[in-house]
């Protein structure tokens, strides 16, 4: 009697553990738009950093929303720290935040773009991760399991839910752009924008499009970089006002266009003003007129050409 009680209550128990799994799976692939917000802000980042450094994009973002919450967790508020890197003889900014023990340190960026570039170089400078670099781009699954083998989590589940995370949202699509731009033409240009601005990549800098009551200071508050500083980086003063769609550069602007533009000049449209023009290639103005010896009282007529590198 006690060995069929023993077998039963073996039985039992299999059961109910086996129904928990399929319950934390069931949880996991519920689809949820914070997730989906967070993918449309920051894909582009993660593209960018799979051309430059062999990291499958789908691995990046799915790691970014379980390491930070979709971007609300305390180390994303605190410290833009989008994948709970440590600080690790971290020799920048850093915050404090209790994780498998109380006080932990963790390394603090000033935006979202270094917590990118810093979680590409962390995978590709630490040697327990250099397995990872053998496999194939494409291979999410093989990356999701070699990240949990070679500790970048503690969480026993931490593959199914990076796996979970990618074939829900069906971020593997990345894994095959050769550049944003192409993914988006794939895709016949369909995103479904959350209440983030999407980071764009361009010209070795980041933009983003204004949106109607946008300022300054508003981008600035929700992508971590002072409202004055962007000014700054377009040109512009503080308390201009942005029109809908214009674009808004995110770091310094480049000294010359994209090398496609090598031997392209551009032709003048109506409309179109030296600032405008500079403002669409991501040029610096001043480095516009240098390379076209204009003077900045110049004249733009329509049809002239401008050189752009």
């Amino acid at each position: 009697m006690f060995r069929i009680v023993s077998l039963f209550r073996g039985t039992l128990l299999f059961v109910f553990t086996l129904f928990g799994a399929f319950s934390v799976m069931a949880q996991q692939m519920k689809w949820n738009q914070r997730y989906q917000t967070y993918i449309d802000q920051y894909r582009d980042l993660a593209i960018e950093q799979m051309l430059k450094n062999k990291i499958p994009a789908s691995i990046t973002l799915a790691q970014g929303i379980l390491e930070s919450g979709a971007g609300n967790s305390d180390l994303v508020k605190k410290g833009n720290n989008h994948f709970g890197i440590k600080c690790h003889g971290w020799m920048g900014r850093t915050v404090h935040h209790d994780d498998d023990a109380q006080k932990e340190c963790f390394r603090a960026y000033n935006n979202a773009q270094e917590s990118y570039d810093d979680h590409s170089q962390f995978l590709r400078k630490n040697k327990r991760y250099a397995p990872l670099f053998n496999l194939s781009i494409t291979d999410y699954k093989g990356w999701a399991r070699g990240l949990k083998a070679c500790g970048y989590a503690t969480n026993p589940n931490y593959a199914p839910q990076l796996i979970n995370l990618i074939e829900l949202y069906k971020l593997y699509r990345y894994d095959t752009a050769k550049s944003y731009d192409k993914f988006m033409a794939q895709n016949n240009g369909h995103r479904e924008d959350g209440f983030l601005h999407p980071i764009h990549i361009y010209n070795k800098n980041y933009f983003l499009q204004a949106r109607k009551g946008d300022t300054y200071e508003s981008i600035g508050k929700e992508i971590g970089i002072s409202g004055k500083k962007i000014a700054k980086y377009n040109e512009r003063d503080y308390r201009s006002p942005l029109l809908e769609n214009e674009m808004v550069w995110l770091k310094k602007k480049q000294k010359k266009a994209d090398e496609a533009y090598k031997n392209r000049p551009h032709r003048v449209k109506a409309g179109e003003s030296m600032y405008s023009i500079a403002q669409y290639y991501g040029i610096r103005l001043k480095n516009l007129y240098k390379m076209n010896k204009l003077s900045p009282d110049y004249q733009l007529r329509i049809g002239d050409e401008l050189r752009l590198r």
